[in-house]
């Protein structure tokens, strides 16, 4: 469904083909930059110390949102220049999109090369060796990582509209609360293989954040209520 997303909503139109790829690139590049410095930090350090190496790899997952985050906002001020260029091209001085929906095509972007990189761990898992649950471990690994997995590209569309939100009103305390929401769902992974501390509160933010996402985009209680019981 997540990868929906595109097919129904972007794939028509040109221009917010462009931003989406644009997007999933910066998403690449943070995690580019996030993985160099996680791998010069390991090499650095002891390899036979436990705790040092999961104390590294926490701080890891930590550096890799807050960088994430970062590139959010890089975008954003890229894509508020290209606006300004858009209107000053523009015939009738209007631009042909307007911020809410590149805040919505950026998100996608991001979530959908967050998602390509989760499946693509998630086969090289199924590759084996081994076989999950072997050794009385849990079976649920693929399906639950599945689920991870789509949540997190709805969570990146809908932070994507919160954080373009904070960041048109200078409302810094929107941005906070991605990033507070973004490190609780990575850290939230801590919890596996029990993979109830992982799932459950991913789908309770998820679903906070698609309601304050569809406030914020100009949705109305009524009509959410309207939808959700098939009224015209």
């Amino acid at each position: 469904p997540a990868f929906g997303l595109f097919i129904f909503t972007i794939a028509r139109d040109p221009l917010r083909i462009i931003i989406l790829i644009a997007g999933a690139f910066f998403w690449l590049v943070s995690l580019l930059l996030s993985s160099l410095i996680w791998f010069i930090a390991v090499k650095a350090s002891d390899p036979q110390d436990e705790r040092l190496q999961k104390g590294l790899l926490i701080f890891g997952v930590m550096f890799s949102v807050l960088l994430q985050e970062a590139f959010r906002f890089l975008y954003y001020k890229l894509l508020r220049k290209a606006i300004e260029g858009l209107v000053a091209l523009s015939e009738d001085g209007c631009s042909p999109i307007s911020i809410q929906q590149m805040a919505y095509v950026a998100g996608v972007g991001f979530g959908l090369m967050s998602g390509a990189f989760s499946m693509i761990n998630l086969l090289a898992d199924a590759l084996g060796p081994g076989t999950v649950g072997i050794h009385g471990d849990s079976q649920l690994y693929f399906l639950t990582s599945a689920f991870m997995t789509m949540v997190l590209i709805f969570l990146h569309t809908f932070w994507g509209i919160l954080f373009f939100h904070g960041c048109e009103h200078r409302r810094w305390w929107e941005i906070a609360a991605v990033i507070i929401m973004h490190l609780t769902v990575s850290g939230s992974s801590f919890c596996n293989p029990l993979y109830v501390g992982s799932l459950v509160p991913s789908y309770l933010l998820m679903a906070a954040a698609a309601a304050w996402a569809y406030l914020l985009s100009g949705g109305s209680a009524q009509n959410l209520r309207r939808f959700l019981l098939c009224k015209c």
